[in-house]
């Protein structure tokens, strides 16, 4: 006999599309509701209504012409061949201004376009936090979900803008681009001194990996008490039901203790902010404070020095 699994909605059951909450009309209207059986397989069925207002069509044009200068100059990059361009994709690149040009405004074909690619792509995301607010805000929400994002555009800003200017080179910054962005990752760490002796690098991948395993818990602990009501969490927090109760058992009698429908999600929230809050102070260090960070471990206590485990290593680092 099979046990209760739900891990896809097997059953969809709705009536007219909801059309949420009712606002004083903005200067945008919602678009219409319609709902796909497949999406609500794996979530909510209906799609819409959509509100996207100024900033959300401000956004969307920014990211349009950002999307557009990238891929451009991806494809003039390969000779504007249609094939080549599909098939060298993920190793093509729109690179930042060489060293040479600091932070002024190079040639387009030198650089440029980065600089210009950056601002549109900068804008875009700006104006969607803003959008994300006001959202929240007409609908008397808190603005947690906007200040989360804010945590992910804080290491974005470091990566392409602040830590570049700090450096005073827009050569420091990442290139447009998918293997071209890991391969900055790696040159990066190599030219700092191995950027896994970053002490706050290492908290970013603490809460990182804390984050998959919080929200695997949780997931997989509302699943498991759906049939007893778990997923609807809401009336969980205020008024604790069997599945609440059986949830917070399950983890007593596993773990020692357990959180509760609702502090689980203010645990989530803190771990996935603080992946990209404590790795764009990682990232800015680098360069700025600390050139080295396999000395900087050696000097603190950190690392052992290559020479003692391995004796006939010459350590380049510590080379002259």
């Amino acid at each position: 006999m099979a046990t209760y699994q739900n891990i896809f909605n097997r059953v969809q059951v709705h009536g007219e599309p909801d059309m949420g909450v009712q606002l004083p009309r903005g200067v945008w209207g919602r678009t219409g509701a319609f709902f796909s059986h497949l999406v609500g397989r794996f979530a909510e069925a209906q799609i819409g209504p959509i509100y996207l207002g100024t900033t959300g069509i401000a956004s969307i044009v920014c990211g349009l012409i950002a999307f557009e200068i990238i891929g451009l100059n991806m494809w003039a990059s390969v000779g504007w061949d249609p094939v080549e361009f599909v098939r060298l994709l993920p190793w093509l690149a729109l690179e930042p201004p060489a060293p040479e040009y600091g932070l002024s405004f190079p040639p387009l074909n030198e650089g440029g376009w980065w600089l210009v690619a950056g601002f549109f792509l900068t804008a875009s995301i700006i104006l969607w936090w803003i959008r994300m607010y006001r959202r929240a805000v007409a609908l008397g929400m808190g603005t947690h979900v906007a200040w989360a994002f804010a945590s992910a555009i804080w290491l974005y800003l470091v990566l392409g803008l602040i830590r570049p200017v700090m450096m005073g080179s827009w050569s420091e910054a990442v290139p447009f681009g998918i293997f071209p962005h890991l391969d900055w990752t790696t040159a990066f760490s190599l030219r700092y001194g191995n950027l896994f002796y970053n002490p706050f690098h290492m908290l970013s991948i603490t809460f990182l990996y804390g984050s998959a395993l919080l929200f695997a818990m949780h997931g997989a602990t509302v699943l498991a008490a759906g049939n007893y009501g778990g997923h609807r969490e809401i009336e969980q927090i205020v008024d604790v039901g069997t599945a609440g109760e059986r949830a917070a058992l399950f983890w007593r009698w596993t773990m020692g203790f357990n959180a509760t429908f609702e502090s689980i999600h203010r645990w989530a929230w803190w771990f996935a902010v603080l992946v990209t809050l404590t790795g764009g102070i990682g990232i800015l260090l680098t360069g700025t404070v600390v050139d080295n960070w396999y000395l900087w471990g050696l000097e603190h206590g950190l690392v052992p020095p290559y020479p003692e485990s391995y004796p006939d290593l010459v350590d380049p680092a510590a080379a002259p």
